[in-house]
């Protein structure tokens, strides 16, 4: 058994914690609950790109984009059901599809308004997504 101090040792240690505690938000979330949790990683991997833009850090700023971008994608614009939504999953999708467009042109032209465009957009969603959800509690 290895036994490390300092910062790698307690580095592994509390993404492992905090692994741990998103899978268990996962297992015990229900449907809208997870449709939430998609959007608060979209767009905390939207912020992470702004802060890596701004360093000047590319590659970083290439993987929290692509991060969202799968969020987007393989998570929202995925969970939408085309038969039982109608027009508002039509709406959704095309909607889903403007964001990723807006952070490939963030990421090919570092442009901060596009990734600016594309969480005001997100956070729109997400919080009429989130109101939904309250009033379902009451």
């Amino acid at each position: 058994m290895t036994y490390t101090r300092g910062g790698a040792g307690n580095g592994r240690g509390a993404n492992a914690y905090a692994r741990v505690g998103v899978e268990s938000g996962v297992m015990s979330a229900d449907p809208h609950q997870l449709i939430v949790m998609l959007f608060d990683g979209a767009q905390a991997a939207i912020r992470a790109a702004r802060i890596h833009m701004q360093a000047g850090n590319r590659a970083e700023k290439g993987r929290s984009i692509s991060k969202a971008l799968d969020i987007i994608n393989n998570g929202l614009a995925a969970a939408l059901d085309q038969e039982k939504g109608g027009v508002i999953a039509e709406r959704l999708a095309s909607l889903y599809d403007y964001i990723a467009r807006l952070l490939l042109a963030a990421n090919l032209r570092n442009d901060e308004e596009s990734l600016n465009q594309a969480e005001r957009l997100l956070e729109d969603i997400a919080s009429a997504w989130r109101e939904i959800g309250q009033q379902q509690s009451a």
